[in-house]
């Protein structure tokens, strides 16, 4: 038995798609879908017991330099399935194998053994497995882009899924003051089952757009703001901004420096739907004009001959 050609699979094949293609064909040839059926339950053998070997690296580099036949002349069946992660794929389709955890036992032994042995039953009718609660549908996910208004205020965004030719329309709120990487559950918008269990979930990766103004670090945001090279010597008032759309008057100190920070308290953004609020934090560039009228360039031409 080629155990590449069991599962339809190149010798090239990745882990993942080894676990991919067993999935596919244990959800095909599994018991539910074929009782009574012995050349389906041969098959379902088959892709177990090929999957068991070739999801083990040890296992795979010992068949892949043996062969089939110096493979099974070095393995017996107990060694085949022994620490065989089928057990954990099988019980997504509602499947225990005999009780047991996730993997086969470490005493070995083929896991199937009962359940291939013709005319015998057992606890769920199918020999040496035990019928589960039927398994939910699969977890859908997807990124959701929200602004930096939506995490200052919250909002509710509208979702369309595309759901065999439909569209299905999901609302789910944005607390305020959540962050990019976050996840958002929404209960029931998954995949549905394809045995009767519940639907699955869909949950939304939060990813924070960037704003043109405004720069987050936490709950604390950053703006940078142009100011007259007279008013950081002199001290006076500038204009700042807010992410609300507000304009806050605010004091520079005289002799300021460039590249100085002002912090204002309570401008950021929210710690959390129902936190306080972080600080906005100005940094003040000098501005420095590109064109002068002939007073401007006088009155900076006498700053120069003060060493200004």
């Amino acid at each position: 038995m080629d155990y590449y050609e069991v599962l339809g699979m190149a010798k090239t094949a990745t882990p993942e798609e080894l676990k991919k293609a067993y999935r596919k064909l244990a959800l095909k040839y599994h018991p539910d879908k074929n009782q009574g059926d012995k050349k389906a339950e041969e098959r379902f053998k088959q892709i177990s017991e090929a999957y068991a070997v070739l999801s083990d690296k040890d296992k795979r580099q010992q068949y892949d330099t043996y062969g089939a036949e110096g493979f099974q002349q070095r393995y017996s069946q107990e060694d085949i399935f022994r620490g065989a992660d089928i057990g954990d794929i099988l019980r997504e389709f509602g499947i225990n194998m005999g009780g047991r955890g996730g993997r086969a036992s470490r005493g070995g032994g083929d896991p199937f053994s009962a359940f291939f042995q013709q005319g015998q039953g057992g606890p769920g009718g199918f020999g040496g497995f035990q019928q589960g609660p039927p398994p939910k549908g699969q977890d859908l996910s997807l990124e959701l882009p929200i602004s930096l208004n939506d995490v200052l205020h919250g909002a509710e965004k509208t979702i369309s899924l595309g759901r065999g030719g439909k569209s299905d329309k999901v609302s789910v709120k944005i607390p305020a003051g959540i962050e990019s990487g976050k996840k958002l559950r929404v209960a029931g918008k998954g995949n549905p089952s394809q045995f009767g269990g519940p639907t699955g979930d869909l949950y939304l990766l939060i990813s924070v757009s960037p704003h043109e103004l405004f720069t987050r670090d936490g709950d604390d945001l950053s703006v940078e703001q142009k100011v007259p090279y007279s008013t950081m010597v002199l001290g006076g008032k500038i204009d700042v901004p807010t992410l609300e759309g507000k304009t806050l008057s605010v004091k520079v100190p005289h002799g300021t420096q460039a590249n100085a920070r002002l912090r204002l308290k309570g401008h950021g953004l929210p710690a959390g739907p129902h936190g306080p609020r972080g600080n906005l934090s100005v940094r003040l560039n000098v501005e420095i004009p590109k064109s002068l009228d002939q007073e401007q360039k006088k009155l900076v031409g006498d700053l120069q001959e003060k060493g200004l």
